[in-house]
């Protein structure tokens, strides 16, 4: 584990008042996958704006079922509950939408380059430091939700890669040479999200 304290659900929900992404907030030290937990707790009475976020994902996955490596206490791993009123057909933009904040949040609070290779990545330079996998639920006489699930690889060392992405993959520490305060990073992020979220919907 590295210096910084592990993710508290308190210390984040203490920090973004009067949102609406981060209204709810869980904090699990492991699960397989957060978009399956959200899935879950989509059938009760979770408000939009929930985000369940996972020390470690064992199943954690991206685009096309591939797997998502989540290395524990390392990133940020993290699925948010929507009910955007968008036609399912429409998921692209969430995709966008997600994608766009997160490298914002990364030019802005990271002070590096991001960019987005479409549909749903984000680089540095030639190397994948997040992604976000959107999934639109249909239900039967009831609105339909989507789950926004985002990974960002924050701290992990090259070794923490397996070695078939230890070329393609990087994180946030490996580019700047030191280590970030996870904690800070998820407010920044959520804050973000919320606030771009609010437009995407008109407001």
């Amino acid at each position: 584990m590295n210096q910084f304290d592990k993710l508290s659900a308190a210390r984040l929900r203490a920090e973004i008042a009067n949102v609406s992404i981060g209204r709810e907030i869980v904090v699990l030290e492991e699960t397989t996958s957060t978009n399956d937990v959200v899935r879950q707790m989509a059938a009760g009475d979770w408000p939009e704006g929930l985000v369940v976020f996972a020390e470690r994902q064992t199943a954690g996955r991206g685009q096309h079922g591939n797997r998502w490596e989540s290395a524990t206490y390392q990133g940020l791993w993290f699925s948010i509950l929507l009910k955007p009123q968008l036609d399912i057909k429409d998921s692209a933009r969430l995709t966008d939408w997600a994608a766009k904040t997160v490298a914002a949040t990364i030019e802005n609070h990271c002070l590096l380059p991001a960019s987005i290779k479409h549909p749903n990545d984000v680089y540095i330079a030639d190397r994948k430091v997040a992604g976000v996998l959107v999934e639109m639920c249909a239900r039967p006489q009831a609105p339909h939700f989507s789950i926004i699930g985002i990974g960002l690889n924050v701290n992990q060392s090259r070794t923490d890669f397996p070695e078939e992405l230890q070329n393609c993959a990087t994180s946030l520490a490996i580019v700047r040479g030191n280590q970030l305060d996870r904690h800070q990073l998820a407010v920044e992020l959520l804050l973000n999200l919320d606030r771009t979220y609010l437009d995407l919907r008109g407001r």
